[in-house]
């Protein structure tokens, strides 16, 4: 019997990183500082995360920041 393939998860839109105006490309992702151009890091709700090196920043918001009197 052969083995059966698992399903695809999808291939990579690359094309959903940039951004394009006329003669101009520009990029909608930020680049991982340590990776360099052309490794985006992923956007969560309160980080940046690079799925390479695994490199995070996370966001300050103005929510955090209160604390309760």
């Amino acid at each position: 019997m052969a083995d059966k393939k698992a399903p695809s998860k999808g291939e990579v839109t690359i094309y959903k990183f940039y951004n394009v105006q006329g003669d101009k490309v520009t990029r909608i992702k930020r680049d991982c500082p340590r990776c360099g151009k052309g490794t985006f890091m992923a956007e969560h709700k309160n980080r940046f995360t690079c799925g390479k090196c695994g490199f995070t920043e996370f966001t300050h918001t103005e929510s955090a920041k209160k604390t309760k009197k």
